[in-house]
Parts: structure tokens; C-alpha cells; sequence
């Protein structure tokens, strides 16, 4: 009788210390965070002088967290003009970069707050280059280059002083 009431203290003993340790488990490495939601982004490039979709367009999307840009990527526009990314969170901001053979390069910022985002761009054609030697209507308005007109002809001169004195006989 001894030796079975010695081994029902063990495993008494043994049950009781692996439920001691099931309550308390050890903690090892790190705590698991679970990613960020993302929202599902698509983008449709379009000519904004016939609305016919842009094929092949550089999508380039950097998300912005903190005022900081995390990094780019590029994708491809399809035969529809559409390029689709679902991996930005919710809540954060997208700088959206549009590059076309052809036409304007676009840009602009996005926030990001709902699970699903649609964005319709439309490209122009290229303009004709600024130039800060012709005149402009708007110049004066936007503090800009003084036009062509506004501008001194010849440099501005100094009266002359004739500082030299005649020399001094003794």
C-alpha cells in the first residue's frame, strides 16, 4: 500500500504542477501584431481630351506615414487604363505619381480612409515650356520675374567722385 499511495501523490503532483504551468506559460520571442487594414486602391488613367484609356502609364504610389515617405511602387497601367494595389492601411496618406510617354506627369496627394478607393486621373498633353525671359500676364500677380519691359535697360551707375586732390606745392 505504501508504494501506491506513493504513486498517486506523483502523479497527483505531476497533474497539478503541469496545470500550474498551462495558467503561467513562459514567455518567449516577441508578441504577435497583427498588419495594419489595407484598402484596396485602383486607379484608372485616362486622356482628358477623349476619356480613352491610357495604356502602359507608370503608377508610382509612396505612401506617406508620419511625413515621411516609406518608399515607392511602380505598377503598369492594362489595355483599361486601370492599375489595382491593396496593401497601403487605412488611414495613412498616398502620393500618387502618374509618368506617360506623351504627356504631363501627375501628381497628388491622397488620404486613405476607407477600405476602398477609386481614383480617376486625367492626363493632358504637355504645354508649351515656362519661360522666365518672355512677358506673362500673371508675373506681377505671383510675385514672379520682373517681364522684359520692367527691366532696366543698362545697369544702374554711380555719380563718379573725382576723390583725387591736386598735389601740394612747398
Amino acid at each position: 500500500m505504501p508504494f501506491r499511495a506513493l504513486l498517486v501523490l506523483c502523479i497527483f503532483t505531476v497533474a497539478v504542477s503541469g496545470l500550474v504551468s498551462a495558467q503561467n506559460p513562459p514567455h518567449r520571442g516577441r508578441k504577435y501584431n497583427p498588419p495594419p487594414p489595407t484598402a484596396k486602391i485602383t486607379v484608372t488613367v485616362v486622356k482628358a481630351t477623349n476619356g480613352k484609356p491610357v495604356e502602359n502609364a507608370a503608377v508610382v504610389f509612396h505612401p506617406i506615414k508620419n511625413g515621411k515617405d516609406e518608399g515607392g511602387l511602380e505598377l503598369k497601367s492594362n489595355e483599361e487604363g486601370k492599375v489595382s494595389i491593396d496593401v497601403i492601411p487605412i488611414g495613412d496618406t498616398v502620393r500618387l505619381q502618374i509618368i506617360a510617354g506623351g504627356f504631363q506627369t501627375f501628381g497628388d496627394d491622397y488620404q486613405i480612409t476607407t477600405d476602398s478607393k477609386d481614383i480617376v486621373v486625367k492626363l493632358k498633353k504637355p504645354d508649351r515650356q515656362y519661360s522666365i525671359y518672355e512677358a506673362h500676364d500673371d508675373s506681377k500677380e505671383q510675385g514672379g520675374a520682373q517681364s522684359s519691359s520692367d527691366r532696366p535697360t543698362q545697369p544702374s551707375q554711380k555719380p563718379s567722385s573725382d576723390t583725387s586732390k591736386p598735389p601740394q606745392s612747398n
